[in-house]
């Protein structure tokens, strides 16, 4: 049912799906007490609570363009993207070299891996969806040509791992929570958020070279501008140093956009059979 109507939505020119969503951004928001919290609390904590109006409005277009950048032609999505700095990515593939590119939930990240795809073959990490009515769509909707999908277990680390290797770049979202053992605290914001350890691991791993990256959604649905920035922090230390310095980067690249953060994310949850940061701290204390 989700497919045909992704299909259905993506007939549609951006500039309609991003004006029908910055209207059911609002709608969620008013809805949602949750929601509502979350962002306006995860807004104040980062110091960015004077863009709540505009971040309303974004969120609803993140989720209205899925439709567009999913299931119309590529070559039409493609046409809606503007490339910035890819000079310094070709440069590594000139190279040889793998890429680890961190694309945090900032613009739209999903037009992002498409961009890459269509110049080089790049492997991205995902979550497989717990409904199966929702496989399809994302799944089908997000592997197209040359671009991978690599599950979020140790089966897709491996495949991240071996594909880096060969020189070939690999995409993560940073600044997802992730699961039992897979992550350490660190701040963000400052507040200590579970974060991931397995970007800097496949760094290393593969002595490849970390790009930070990001699509701006132009107002007026114009478009986007996919940004390449270099990753200026250190991942020299042990795993929390490393988790510190990349929640840093992303910190830098949001203040760039703030208002099209993914501010509705529970960054800072605890996940399951993890202690809390201060039970943690306690006992590192004791």
């Amino acid at each position: 049912m989700l497919v045909p109507l992704f299909r259905f939505l993506s007939i549609f020119p951006l500039s309609v799906l991003h004006a029908a969503g910055a209207a059911l951004g609002w709608l969620v928001y008013a809805a949602s007490p949750s929601y509502r919290r979350r962002m306006r609390d995860n807004l104040r904590q980062a110091g960015y609570g004077d863009y709540l109006n505009a971040a309303i409005g974004e969120a609803g277009k993140s989720m209205f363009e899925l439709p567009f950048i999913w299931c119309a032609d590529p070559a039409r999505v493609s046409r809606h993207a503007t490339l910035e700095n890819w000079a310094l990515v070709q440069t590594e593939l000139d190279a040889g070299r793998g890429i680890v590119f961190m694309t945090p939930h900032l613009g739209c990240f999903e037009i992002v891996a498409q961009e890459i795809a269509l110049r080089n073959a790049l492997m991205v990490m995902y979550r497989p969806p717990k409904k199966a009515a929702l496989k399809p769509l994302i799944e089908g909707a997000r592997a197209r040509h040359n671009l991978l999908l690599a599950p979020a277990n140790m089966s897709g680390v491996r495949m991240l791992a071996k594909f880096l290797k060969k020189g070939q770049p690999v995409g993560v979202l940073p600044d997802q929570v992730p699961q039992e053992g897979e992550g350490v605290w660190a701040t963000f914001f400052g507040r200590d958020a579970y974060t991931m350890t397995l970007p800097a691991k496949l760094a290393l791993l593969g002595d490849a070279t970390v790009i930070i990256t990001y699509a701006e959604r132009l107002p007026g649905g114009k478009g986007y501008v996919v940004r390449f920035v270099p990753f200026d922090g250190s991942l020299d230390g042990d795993s929390a140093a490393q988790a510190q310095a990349i929640n840093h980067a992303m910190e830098r690249l949001i203040a760039r956009n703030p208002s099209q953060y993914y501010w509705s994310y529970n960054r800072y949850k605890v996940p399951n059979g993890i202690d809390a940061p201060s039970a943690t701290k306690a006992g590192e204390n004791a």
